[in-house]
């Protein structure tokens, strides 16, 4: 008789187990079901036409056979899916799964003590050890019919033509044959009975596009895209740098605020308090008499030219990602339409945005939880996403996440994806680590990290590995920027050419995610005083570049993003391993597939001064070879080949030439594997 049981009690630990609820409880145990980000409710990250691994430990009492399964749906959708697991040993079990549309899908682990399976087993042993099988043919028979006679309406069919067989059997070799049949033993684990029936708790996983786990981001200020510093820049004018992005390698350019900015307590160049007749201000005050987050500046163009802008950038490759800042300006609209939605103080003044001892006066924030803004102004906001989604946006920078509640987030994401499951939002949270794996769990595609200030080979290899290690591997995909509007790197400040090398070069071997915010192609590095602050920052004034200024890394930027193009090891934060290299300035480690078809070696000097040398290990035991081995070397960035002899080799790294190395590495044909 088949039994389903839960794989989890109501008892308390107050509570001691009675007699009657153990005879309920599972007689199969189901753990450590992995990827977990925090069961139904928190999905673990998944990506479209890639196989998920989910695995289990799956056990039970005694020495019968258990049959395992993986059962899956994508939501809503009602029907379950079904792929046996493969038993790894030890009681590990793992079964992959792959879906073509993004969206979220549940899954979880169905168990039973697998009775032919278990009879199968044992008559194969007896039957080859010569011992007298008369009495198991007859259980055999009865086990199948009773099988037949309980068979789901999917199975009857197929059941009643093995009972039929097992009727037209003439002899005891006859049956034998039929019950030892590989064919009978599969219809019976698909279609058999299903003792002791357990199914672990429902998990869940989060499938997005491509774009959510490899993408290169283009950060620019469409009003600095001029060639007049008297003239504030147009969508227009970004459309004609989009085939020199584009021809870099680069996926998605990202736009700060694009929407009116107020003029109350506009900030001057340099964040002065006072600004100057022409100053633009900061984008981030959003809200003037011209429109609030629905709108756009009027001197960028119109809604039209921004539409025209969005198809000619996927003509050329690139979406268009916004920026979605929860703050308005005090000239906001909202302000005076819902005044409810803010915070006053007892002078009656609005309060401004503050960090202290920093003060934002040209900003203030909503309040989520005052009487009037629930739940108008949730849905406000959820409005505005939507409103630009249907505008063709489907990517978005969410400045500051971790200062806005937890729950408007876990519903807005939710929200938007159930109509729109391609859109990707991006956390800028620069917080603490519990907060930032929490707005993972609760949709964010990817986050802003903590490489910005990870420098030496310790930092960086412990972060790398920390990243590939549950549970961020399941709940968390970094985005390496090197830089922001926000953060001048203290490295950047005085390390030249080669340091803008070394930190490229981290942050697209690292991740499959990374960024780069504009003028970091021409080393562009001045620091307000003893601040990881960008003199004249763009953030208060326009900013003219010339991207082909003496200097520029831009060909080494056009080849970091063609090499990971071509290599799926680097298409991810995943996959990282390091190795031996003798020298405390050199970090060194390797990326690899599964399969190691695709097996590529980094090594990047994290001095930018001066050559730095180290003995290394060639990790020919990664594919099984001895120490004497041969392998071949491709350099990724030159075209380069040769052939590695041995184990233990020999680097020298000049950054006045370039401060790191990529390798991919193949066997000597004919080795095999």
């Amino acid at each position: 008789m088949n039994t389903t049981a839960s794989s989890t009690s109501d008892l308390t630990a107050e509570q001691t187990l009675s007699l009657a609820q153990a005879l309920q409880m599972p007689r199969i145990a189901i753990e450590s079901v992995k990827p977990d980000a925090g069961g139904e409710r928190f999905a673990a990250k998944a990506v479209v036409y890639q196989p998920s691994t989910i695995s289990a430990v799956v056990f039970s009492d005694g020495h019968d056979q258990l049959a395992v399964d993986l059962v899956w749906r994508r939501f809503p959708e009602a029907h379950w899916l079904r792929t046996p697991m493969e038993e790894l040993g030890n009681d590990h079990w793992s079964a992959d799964m792959t879906t073509q549309l993004a969206g979220r899908v549940l899954f979880a682990i169905e168990a039973w003590i697998d009775l032919y399976g278990t009879f199968h087993y044992e008559l194969q042993k007896k039957h080859q050890s010569g011992v007298s099988v008369e009495l198991e043919l007859q259980e055999g028979a009865a086990l199948i019919k009773d099988s037949a006679a309980q068979a789901a309406a999917q199975h009857v069919e197929r059941m009643n033509e093995l009972v039929a067989e097992l009727d037209a059997c003439v002899g005891r070799d006859q049956l034998l044959a039929v019950m030892l049949d590989p064919s009978t033993v599969t219809t019976m684990r698909s279609a058999g009975l299903r003792a002791h029936l357990t199914r672990s708790p429902v998990q869940a996983l989060e499938v997005e596009r491509e774009l959510a786990q490899f993408a290169s981001w283009y950060e620019l200020f469409p009003r600095s895209v001029t060639d007049d510093p008297a003239r504030h820049g147009t969508f227009a004018d970004v459309a004609q740098r989009l085939p020199e992005i584009s021809q870099m390698g680069f996926d998605v350019l990202y736009f700060p605020p694009i929407h009116p900015i107020g003029r109350t307590h506009r900030k001057g160049r340099n964040n002065s308090l006072v600004a100057e007749p022409g100053d633009p201000g900061s984008p981030y005050a959003i809200g003037s008499e011209e429109g609030g987050h629905d709108a756009i500046h009027p001197e960028l163009g119109s809604l039209d030219d921004f539409l025209k802008l969005v198809g000619k950038a996927r003509e050329h490759g690139l979406e268009i990602a916004l920026d979605f800042a929860i703050q308005c300006s005090p000239d906001h609209p909202w302000i005076t339409q819902h005044p409810g939605w803010f915070s006053w103080r007892p002078d009656g003044s609005i309060r401004h945005a503050e960090n202290p001892p920093k003060k934002y006066e040209d900003i203030v924030n909503v309040d989520f939880y005052a009487e009037e803004a629930i739940p108008d102004l949730w849905l406000a906001l959820r409005d505005v996403v939507k409103g630009w989604v249907e505008r063709g946006v489907t990517l978005f920078r969410v400045d500051n996440p971790h200062t806005k509640p937890l729950p408007f987030w876990e519903w807005l994401i939710a929200d938007i994806r159930r109509d729109y499951p391609d859109t990707i939002f991006l956390a800028e949270a620069f917080t603490r680590p519990a907060m930032m794996a929490r707005l993972g769990k609760l949709g964010f595609s990817q986050s802003y990290t903590y490489f910005t200030w990870r420098n030496t080979k310790d930092e960086l290899q412990s972060y790398f590995a920390e990243l590939n290690e549950s549970p961020w591997r399941d709940c968390y995909r970094p985005n390496f920027f090197v830089n922001t509007p926000d953060i001048n790197p203290r490295f950047l400040h005085d390390s030249g050419r080669a340091g803008f090398l070394i930190r490229a070069a981290l942050a697209t071997m690292g991740s499959g995610l990374w960024g780069m915010y504009s003028g970091f192609e021409i080393a562009e590095a001045a620091p307000v005083p003893n601040k990881e602050e960008y003199l004249d920052s763009e953030k208060y004034q326009l900013r003219l570049r010339d991207y082909q200024a003496p200097g520029n890394i831009v060909a080494e930027i056009t080849r970091l993003n063609l090499i990971r193009r071509q290599n799926p090891a680097l298409q991810t934060h995943l996959g990282f391993q390091a190795y031996n290299a003798w020298n405390d300035n050199i970090l060194y480690f390797g990326k690899r597939t599964e399969d190691l078809s695709n097996f590529i070696l980094v090594a990047i000097s994290l001095d930018p001064y001066q050559p730095q040398e180290a003995h290394f290990d060639l990790p020919l035991w990664e594919f099984g070879l001895p120490d004497d081995a041969s392998m071949h070397g491709e350099d990724l960035m030159n075209g380069h080949t040769w052939t590695w002899h041995g184990k233990t080799q020999w680097m020298r790294i000049d950054p006045a030439h370039q401060p790191f190395g990529i390798w991919r590495l193949r066997t000597v044909e004919g080795t095999q594997l």
